[in-house]
């Protein structure tokens, strides 16, 4: 399976952010011909106030990100782990991945389980609760031989929901995100490898990249989308601008590092 990685620099203009996104993903089909193709968290539209947030989320299924990556599936005939766009709930927005066949048929959902509601180091204060509810599933779904397990973003820091996903049978963990300059500078590659090594699955990251406006501030992303591997090595890294990375993810030789250090026959769990 060949799966590509879109790193975008998307801000609070919806219709630019569809813009790009079929760009790079048209692009990418034309050079690098993959099946699967990963976009990053909030693609659609990222920043802003809340009130143009609001705005923006969608119906699921349905609305201008969701048709969109439809029209792509079918018109390339390739898979589309949709990253993340803002859905709206019956009382609250959720931040939610869709995953379209190659004839644009939904596959799969699923809702972020950890909001990030943090202080970075330069004093820049994150709530993704104020607008955004929390998702109750942990999701995999089947696709071409392969099992794939979602996650987005901040999901990356909690461990045990990379194991509960193998534990389901991941070969390949998908991790769309907009990770902050300050603190993907210092984790982003290790925790994506880290999370490929404990698991033994291959780690496919999309990411923003760049400045966005949030309210009276501009924020910045780290960028540097990758893929890594079941032994933890980086087969692909994008550059520190919008683009994307391709590579051919071998489930033969997912096994043979599984067969090597079978972690998953030794764990145990003391109480």
């Amino acid at each position: 399976m060949r799966v590509c990685v879109i790193q975008m620099s998307s801000v609070n203009d919806k219709v630019a952010n569809l813009a790009q996104a079929r760009t790079l993903i048209e692009q990418a089909v034309k050079e690098d011909r993959p099946d699967l193709v990963l976009l990053p968290e909030v693609w659609a539209f990222q920043g802003g106030t809340a009130e143009e947030r609001q705005a923006a989320a969608e119906i699921v299924p349905g609305g201008e990100a969701y048709r969109l990556l439809q029209d792509l599936a079918r018109r390339h005939g390739i898979l589309i782990h949709g990253g993340s766009f803002l859905e709206k709930g019956e009382k609250r927005l959720f931040n939610t991945t869709v995953v379209l066949d190659r004839q644009g048929r939904e596959i799969a959902r699923y809702r972020k389980l950890h909001l990030f509601d943090v202080v970075t180091p330069d004093g820049r204060e994150y709530r993704e609760s104020a607008l955004v509810g929390r998702g109750e599933e942990i999701v995999t779904y089947d696709v071409e031989g392969a099992r794939i397990g979602c996650s987005i973003c901040y999901d990356l820091r909690f461990g045990e929901l990379y194991r509960q996903l193998a534990a389901k049978g991941a070969q390949i963990l998908m991790v769309p995100a907009a990770f902050t300059l300050q603190t993907g500078k210092d984790h982003w590659e290790v925790l994506l490898r880290a999370r490929a090594i404990e698991t033994q699955c291959y780690v496919v990251a999309a990411a923003q990249v760049g400045a966005f406006p949030a309210g009276k501030d501009v924020r910045h992303n780290w960028g540097h989308s990758m893929i890594v591997d079941p032994w933890g090595k980086v087969l692909v890294q994008v550059s520190d601008r919008p683009g994307f990375a391709t590579a051919k993810l071998d489930l033969d030789y997912l096994r043979r590092v599984r067969e090597m250090i079978p972690v998953q026959q030794h764990r145990v769990l003391p109480g």
